[in-house]
């Protein structure tokens, strides 16, 4: 998987420090299937103007965790204006200008979208949002991003690039933020959710974070309430059908988070948990599991005023409010599965067959009977 890059400043393992730069070559069967014609044309471009193009942030590791990522992100050198007189210059089609101001550019070169970022560093942050100056400094770039294993870049020959020991934490399967928790959440307060969701993604036990960090999430918890209730949404909605959900909504409860992301002060944490366990190994939606914490139908409303959530989701949620008691399985020893599939026969909405296996699932109900 890695070949080493020797210097005189080795002093053990297969890498070394510069100021706080580790590096290492990253030479696998998921970084070569990237280096697709469309890519190896944009690689060509950059080095033909002599500014650097690296990948970034959570395609490295994904990388580095052995797997292919589904989106790549690239951050370059060149400023938004030089990539798009050398996009024009080549004859490459831009989209999606809306990103520009924020140093984003996305080219398009044989079916596939290049989204190439200049190094940015924050000059004002107001908890939501940062106003941003582009650099030519990698590490700049590095100690603006939000988490350690978050933070590397991947050169195109396969040079890891790592100031915050990103590959040391993702290796024992650690998650920090990049420099002072603190700091780092008071720049955009999301990055608490972040933090809970990439906990899931990464960490082998359930309960291994470090005192600090919780600290600097309680101390800060009431910035989520300027946090917009789409961005709360997306992130805890991929967090609670994760790795841990039960355990980080449990503590995101003892950080006195909930009131400030739509979730019920009194959440049923107990019936949480258990719900949890009945549905975790069969791919529930994220509303299954909210809703155990969801004492009435006033409450899904209330939580979707806040977290806006789809029709769909909300739907979903009054119905397994409304049923969750109701309707269960039958105990003549014949068909215990009857009054479900009574209820689809009798209900003529379209979805009711998909609420109901959520409502299932829910109960711990095995569908094979």
């Amino acid at each position: 998987m890695w070949s080493r890059i020797l210097s005189s400043r080795v002093t053990g393992g297969t890498g070394f420090y510069c100021r706080s730069l580790y590096t290492m070559k990253l030479k696998t069967s998921e970084f070569q299937s990237l280096f697709t014609d469309g890519l190896n044309g944009i690689a060509e471009l950059f080095e033909k103007h002599q500014h650097e193009l690296r990948i970034a942030g959570g395609a490295v590791r994904d990388l580095l965790s052995g797997k292919r990522p589904e989106d790549v992100d690239f951050a370059t050198t060149a400023t938004p204006e030089e990539m798009k007189r050398m996009f024009q210059g080549a004859g490459i089609r831009m989209i999606n200008n809306k990103g520009e101001k924020h140093g984003t550019i996305t080219a398009r070169l044989n079916d596939e979208n290049f989204e190439v970022t200049t190094l940015r560093v924050d000059v004002q942050t107001d908890g939501r949002h940062a106003e941003v100056e582009f650099t030519t400094d990698w590490l700049k770039d590095a100690e603006r991003r939000d988490l350690t294993i978050n933070s590397m870049f991947l050169g195109l020959d396969g040079t890891l690039y790592d100031y915050f020991k990103g590959y040391e934490d993702l290796q024992n399967r650690k998650v920090r933020f990049v420099g002072s928790a603190e700091q780092r959440i008071q720049e955009d307060y999301l990055r608490i959710l972040r933090y809970f969701r990439f906990y899931g993604r990464v960490a082998l036990e359930p309960d291994d974070h470090e005192p600090e960090t919780l600290t600097a999430i309680r101390e800060n918890s009431c910035g989520l309430a300027g946090i917009s209730g789409e961005r709360i949404w997306v992130e805890l909605k991929k967090m609670v059908v994760g790795n841990h959900a039960a355990h980080l909504l449990e503590l995101m409860y003892r950080l006195e988070l909930a009131q400030y992301m739509g979730l019920p002060p009194d959440g049923d944490v107990e019936e949480m948990k258990r719900v949890w366990q009945n549905a975790k190994d069969h791919s529930p939606k994220p509303m299954t599991i909210l809703a155990a914490l969801l004492h009435s139908p006033e409450e899904v409303e209330k939580m979707d005023l806040r977290l806006k959530v789809s029709k769909e989701e909300k739907n979903l949620g009054l119905f397994l409010v409304k049923h969750r008691r109701e309707l269960c399985k039958s105990e003549d020893g014949t068909d215990s599965l009857k009054p479900f599939t009574d209820f689809i026969i009798d209900n003529r909405e379209l979805d009711t067959r998909s609420k109901v296996c959520e409502l299932l699932k829910y109960q711990g109900i095995d569908r094979a009977g």
